[in-house]
């Protein structure tokens, strides 16, 4: 099994990743970082699938990844986030992943960004206390039994 990387290291890999990326990809992806922990201070950063810069707060928020062309935002449960700015454009099809695609010269709409980020911050809190209340009542009732 192997073991998570430690919070100081990711945000490490992620820097290095940053500064790997001489191009408009890594500028972008500093400049969505940096909004995704302004959004909520207790986002922790963490390095997964061999690779990949994730942010989570009780669950995995998003995913950035720099691909050849475009810089890719995705969230775990993005479908079932208020997009009211229509910040997504990627993934719309599916039923539990959401995704903004950046291209070179595209602006990032930081506050839009930021409402996403604790919007995916309270649905996964939500998720966290349905599922402590739904083992508190499964306790009660084989207590009863």
């Amino acid at each position: 099994m192997k073991r998570p990387v430690p919070v100081e290291s990711a945000s490490a890999l992620i820097d290095e990743l940053i500064a790997e990326l001489t191009d408009w990809r890594g500028k972008t992806l500093a400049s969505i970082r940096k909004s995704i922990l302004e959004a909520d201070p207790e986002i922790i950063e963490e390095w997964k699938w061999m690779g990949s810069p994730v942010w989570s707060r009780d669950g995995m928020i998003a995913v950035g990844n720099a691909h050849k062309a475009k810089v890719k935002l995705t969230f775990s449960h993005g479908a079932s986030l208020p997009d009211p700015d229509q910040v997504f454009n990627a993934g719309l099809g599916g039923n539990a992943w959401r995704a903004i695609d950046l291209f070179e010269g595209d602006k990032i709409n930081e506050r839009a960004l930021k409402d996403l980020v604790r919007a995916a911050v309270d649905y996964n809190q939500t998720k966290l206390k349905r599922k402590a209340s739904a083992g508190t009542r499964a306790k009660a009732n084989k207590s009863k039994k």
